[in-house]
């Protein structure tokens, strides 16, 4: 008998470790709800996490077979478990963050105490940490070297579900609520969780929107994106069984532009793996700047900004809708995500953290390595990152990807009446016109131009250029 451990990769298909563990014997299924994880975690996430595992004790069920369900510190509940239910294994698939990897060494010096054998898999992402690399065998730093490499590299295929007599004939108990946890239901609709859910989104992109995603997936109002962020960090589908089915999509294309645009979705896979990458290689990330600058970066200590930010209320239509969005879906559109970066970092030069932060408190997709590596991009202190003189025009931005300003008048009813123009001119009105066009939406809380100066003086000053 031996046990897998369920952390971050809520399925049954294409899991490596639970694959792993099943050619060896009777599997017992186990999740851990880990306190001190749980204090990381907000109300969305935990809200998507509780739906994905009731998806996933029923898909044991199916095979005669349950999931375990205890809480605790896993250092302690997994050499229990092995105990009682006479295992003589524990595997699990590998987190890379820094919490998971300091978790996960003190499980293994429990297990190793107890006598009971241990195995780590690699199943998160198509390539560990250290096996893309420079020629001087350094991890990299600039993402277009990276994706050639990591194109390039042969993938796994997807790992076959365990039947029902690879997995121990257990009962589970019932599940806790989101309020045993210790949250409150979420205000936003988070999306269905668990593999079926995740294969008919993956579905229906490759079917339609992987070939147009090259030239749609800026535009937030013509669904082009595939909504899998939140599966790919649950793992409620595996990365191989996406990538195989993106590369069938790239079979069945229709020419250059398609085949292209089923590339450049991949390259945002690749994008997913590099931050994971980074974040294995340097672990600070999470709370200092990976770019180095000779003097503190001057970040402004303006708390009602801040909170006109977080509750869409800057005066900038494009900006508002995305943190509006983010309130009401757990979820914001990945180019409004660095439109509403760049605004806080560069126009409110508000410290990038800030920012960080609230995606951790509302996103149901937060991802420790991706949303540090976004949030530092824009805020031109990470790894390959947005220029600290390239900054973003809020209102060109707008203009440029929602025109008929579609999205905005969906999260902005405030602005429902008003036509395009006017909302992408709204900074530039007098405030007798912004009376008659909306008369609720507030006047822009910074100009952008006054902003963009400041903003550049301050990061030259960082670099030490007025020395």
């Amino acid at each position: 008998m031996q046990i897998f451990w369920h952390r971050r990769d809520l399925r049954v298909a294409d899991n490596r470790g639970l694959a792993t563990a099943a050619e060896s014997g009777a599997v017992v299924p186990v999740f851990v709800f880990d306190d001190d994880v749980l204090a990381h975690r907000r109300c969305p996430r935990v809200r998507f996490m509780l739906d994905a595992l009731a998806a996933l004790r029923e898909a044991y069920r199916e095979r005669d077979s349950d999931l375990v369900v205890v809480r605790g510190d896993p250092a302690e509940e997994l050499p229990r478990l092995a105990a009682e239910y006479d295992a003589d294994r524990v595997v699990w698939n590998r987190d890379y963050s820094g919490l998971a990897r300091t978790r996960d060494a003190a499980v293994r010096r429990a297990l190793n105490n107890a006598g009971v054998a241990r195995e780590a898999v690699h199943d998160a992402i198509h390539h560990e940490p250290g096996s893309i690399t420079t020629n001087a065998g350094d991890p990299y730093s600039v993402y277009t070297y990276f994706w050639k490499k990591w194109r390039d590299r042969e993938k796994a295929d997807p790992f076959a579900s365990p039947d029902a007599d690879s997995l121990a004939d257990v009962s589970g108990a019932a599940l806790p609520s989101i309020e045993d946890l210790g949250f409150a239901e979420p205000e936003a609709a988070v999306q269905a969780a668990g593999t079926e859910a995740a294969r008919e989104r993956l579905g229906t992109f490759c079917a339609d929107g992987i070939f147009r995603y090259a030239e749609d997936r800026d535009y937030p109002e013509r669904d082009a994106t595939s909504r899998l962020s939140t599966d790919l960090k649950w793992g409620t589908i595996g990365v191989r069984e996406v990538y195989a089915a993106t590369e069938d999509a790239a079979a069945e294309a229709d020419g250059g532009d398609e085949a292209e645009s089923v590339e450049e979705f991949q390259s945002q896979l690749a994008w997913r793996e590099f931050y994971a990458h980074v974040l294995f290689f340097n672990p600070e990330v999470v709370t200092e700047n990976y770019k180095e600058y000779e003097n503190d970066i001057a970040w402004r200590d303006d708390d009602e900004a801040l909170t006109a930010w977080k509750e869409g209320r800057t005066g900038y239509p494009i900006v508002d809708a995305g943190m509006r969005q983010l309130r009401a879906e757990a979820y914001m559109h990945n180019r409004v995500r660095m439109i509403v970066a760049a605004f806080l970092t560069k126009d409110l030069l508000l410290d990038w953290r800030e920012g960080y932060a609230h995606f951790r408190e509302y996103l149901a997709d937060h991802d420790t390595a991706n949303d540090n590596g976004g949030w530092q991009w824009a805020a031109s202190t990470g790894t390959d990152a947005q220029p600290y003189f390239r900054i973003f025009n809020p209102t060109t931005q707008g203009e440029r990807y929602d025109p008929d300003a579609t999205y905005i008048k969906e999260y902005v009813p405030e602005l429902r009446d008003a036509d395009a123009d006017a909302i992408h001119d709204w900074p530039n009105l007098s405030p007798t016109e912004r009376e008659r066009v909306a008369p609720d939406y507030p006047a822009p809380i910074v100009d952008h131009a006054d902003r963009r100066e400041e903003a550049i003086a301050t990061f030259e000053a960082a670099r030490g250029d007025d020395d």
